[in-house]
């Protein structure tokens, strides 16, 4: 089977949420305060649909088989706009739930950074997460010189020894709802 990777589309939405909800359901549930999967899906999916917020369509790619079905996402931007990008999400909180977000930033300038890959389940583990993560190292690192960051749960050390593999190293500690993960970056070779 051949898959392509390909830029999201605002249509895309409501098959990129599942994939991104997939890496990252506890930061959801966080982020939109409730713990009932299909409101936080929901909620994820307008954010994907809409512009100017991490999660939006415009920061996705995805991967696709040949019937052109999402089959895998993973949303990239730069680091320096994080604040940006989550000021919509803060501004849900406020508006909707009532509440100040308190968030610790998980990525900085000088990093484009990978937020979040997600696979369809009855196809993980059949190389579509690493195909994805080549084409960005490929696109981003090799062909425009870009750092790229990403976090690792200390609890998926598969996860991470792909990403070593890869040629992502260690840099540091970061902290994310409230949680302390591996912070690894992918550096163009000079």
């Amino acid at each position: 089977m051949e898959y392509i990777i390909r830029k999201a589309q605002p249509a895309d939405a409501s098959q990129i949420a599942p994939c991104l909800f997939l890496a990252m359901e506890e930061i959801v549930f966080f982020l939109f305060g409730t713990q009932e999967k299909e409101k936080a899906l929901h909620i994820l999916e307008t954010f994907v649909q809409s512009t100017d917020n991490q999660y939006s369509f415009e920061n996705c790619w995805v991967v696709v088989d040949e019937s052109d079905k999402i089959i895998g996402a993973c949303n990239v931007y730069a680091g320096d706009r994080l604040t940006y990008l989550r000021q919509k999400i803060l501004d849900y909180n406020v508006t909707y739930l009532g509440r100040q977000l308190e968030i610790e930033d998980e990525t900085q300038a000088g990093e484009y950074y990978i937020d979040c890959i997600g696979v369809l389940p009855t196809l993980q583990g059949k190389g579509i997460g690493n195909m994805l993560l080549q084409y960005l190292i490929k696109n981003y690192s090799i062909e425009n010189q870009q750092i790229l960051g990403l976090l690792v749960d200390f609890d998926n050390p598969k996860a991470k020894k792909l990403y070593v593999r890869l040629g992502f190293e260690v840099v540091g500690k970061k902290t994310l709802a409230g949680k302390t993960l591996e912070h690894l970056q992918y550096k163009p070779k000079k």
